[in-house]
């Protein structure tokens, strides 16, 4: 056999052995969802090359290109309402000042309220004030006594009122007030708080975190520890907590490695699942299925109108079943995330809500009845953090504060609730009564002739916009100046407490409508003839990575 045919012959069977690898390799990449979402790696990459800059004041007023007399109507109508804000909100807006230079949070959260171009003289002329001293039923009372009605729900820890929070929390401060604040020991009110969760997670054993990210942390850090694999798959949009490369992309210092982001809902997901050997789990954050595949709404990236959100319950029920099915199968571990969800959809959670069993499931936010809580409910044989057989082999995990009594005793007052007869009415008939709420509402913007409709899973609710446009993020000024509690991420995200009566929600929808008008009359959602989502992208990539502004 001469040499060349040798080499031929070498390289082929070379070929064929990387033929798998390369196939899975294809298989993944097409799994991953098209956008920069699905493609953490790049995003991040991506992130590095976009420099800073912001629009002067005549920029700020005409960047969808209006006419000068709306430009113009546009400025006096942001001058108004930075004088409003001056005068009604003075008090929680130097309180804000004052804490800003020492605080980082308020730091991050004044500067990404609005897409980064604008934010300069958004956080010189509209600060809002991060301080509060007072609630009452669905309402806050901020510094300067303005009562607000409460849209931001507490990132999801107010689901059934903030009456029903502090008595939670007076009464668990009470159950342990002999004890105290003694750690490492538990308080009896523990072993009532296991095997309600026992109960209502439907699974064997129950670890007891500081926090939600804490919680998932330890899922998956036994979900590999007892499967022998590292990856994790999460999907395109979800957030999962801000720890290592579970929360990938721009945001995170640490580059993806352990971590594959796939396409939520999609078959090709489910093919990766059933081919590849290194998965030791999946997590799933069941709010992804407001906006599959999309991150959290946040008006800070609010640059154009082509915001998505849509909830088809049928469909993420199938999903959940499929993505089961397969994990099942390939005996990977499928764990629910509803830190943030919690006991919003059903008092069972998600797993009663769509009819699926998980393997493990985080809780937190609500849970704690308050106080801030994470909690692990798992099979036995995840939970186990050593090997009989291998003493030196262990998944250790331990934190001063796991179990501390007063949110123990908070749990407790929590869970005692979650049975009682008033609280189980809630649930009923919950999903139909906030459809037919929020359809009112878009009824009453859409009479109005409003470009803005509201998407919701539940009573959580996205806003979005119909035109196109670059100031969709301005009416969050106007929502707080109607008397509307938000969130940083301002109308991205309102999350509604069960405790809304009609009566409160339709004061809440007329207060909506009233800001919509007023923004509509101050010329932010003038139509500019040939104006279009994509054009307005084109723009800015060419003011982010062309230097034209």
């Amino acid at each position: 056999m001469s040499p060349l045919l040798s080499m031929e012959m070498a390289l082929a069977a070379g070929a064929l052995l990387m033929l798998p690898a390369f196939v899975a390799r294809v298989r993944l990449s097409r799994a991953k969802h098209r956008s920069l979402a699905g493609h953490s790696r790049l995003a991040k990459r991506l992130s590095k090359w976009i420099r800073g800059y912001a629009y002067d004041e005549a920029q700020f007023f005409d960047s969808d290109g209006a006419p000068p007399e709306i430009a113009q109507r546009r400025r006096s109508a942001f001058e108004r309402l930075s004088a409003l804000y001056r005068e009604r909100f003075a008090c929680s807006l130097e309180a804000t000042a004052q804490a800003r230079s020492a605080v980082s949070d308020l730091q991050f959260t004044s500067r990404y309220r609005v897409p980064f171009q604008f934010s300069p003289l958004v956080r010189q002329q509209l600060g809002a004030g991060a301080f509060l001293r007072a609630s009452h039923g669905v309402q806050v009372e901020d510094l300067d006594g303005n009562r607000l009605y409460d849209l931001t729900g507490s990132y999801g820890v107010n689901l059934f009122g903030y009456e029903f929070y502090k008595k939670t929390i007076a009464e668990g401060s009470a159950l342990v007030a002999e004890l105290g604040p003694v750690l490492g020991a538990y308080h009896p009110c523990v072993l009532e708080n296991l095997r309600r969760l026992q109960a209502i997670s439907g699974l064997d054993e129950v670890s007891f975190h500081m926090s939600g990210t804490e919680a998932v942390m330890q899922a998956v850090r036994l979900a590999r520890y007892h499967t022998g694999r590292r990856q994790l798959v999460r999907f395109a949009g979800a957030y999962n907590g801000w720890w290592e490369d579970v929360q990938p992309g721009p945001g995170n210092p640490l580059p993806p490695r352990d971590t594959y982001t796939l396409a939520d809902m999609s078959e090709r997901s489910l093919q990766v699942l059933r081919t590849r050997r290194d998965i030791a789990c999946v997590i799933v954050n069941p709010l992804q299925a407001l906006h599959p595949n999309r991150p959290a709404s946040s008006d800070s990236s609010l640059v154009d109108s082509s915001r998505q959100a849509r909830y088809d319950r049928q469909a993420y029920t199938r999903w959940l079943q499929d993505l089961r099915q397969v994990c099942t199968a390939r005996g990977i571990v499928l764990i629910l995330d509803e830190v943030f969800l919690g006991f919003r959809l059903a008092p069972g959670g998600a797993q009663e809500y769509f009819g699926v069993k998980a393997d493990m499931v985080t809780y937190g936010k609500t849970l704690g009845g308050g106080l801030p809580v994470g909690v692990v409910c798992g099979r036995a044989d995840l939970m186990k953090r050593f090997r009989e057989d291998r003493p030196a082999d262990i998944c250790f995990a331990r934190g001063t504060f796991n179990a501390h009594p007063y949110v123990m005793g908070a749990m407790k007052a929590f869970l005692d609730r979650l049975e009682q007869p008033e609280v189980r009415a809630l649930y009923e008939g919950l999903d139909e009564r906030w459809t037919q709420r929020i359809a009112r509402l878009n009824t009453l913007l859409s009479d109005a002739g409003m470009p803005v409709q509201l998407a919701h899973m539940s009573t959580v609710c996205t806003v979005l916009y119909t035109q196109p446009g670059r100031y969709n993020w301005m009416l969050q000024y106007y929502l707080r100046a109607e008397g509307l509690a938000l969130s940083w991420v301002g109308s991205g995200r309102l999350i509604f407490s069960l405790d809304y009566a009609d009566a409160e929600f339709d004061e809440v929808a007329r207060r909506v409508v009233a800001a919509a008008r007023a923004m509509h009359a101050d010329g932010w959602w003038h139509p500019v003839p040939g104006l279009t989502n994509k054009g307005i992208r084109r723009r800015i990539l060419g003011e982010m990575f062309l230097g034209r502004v």
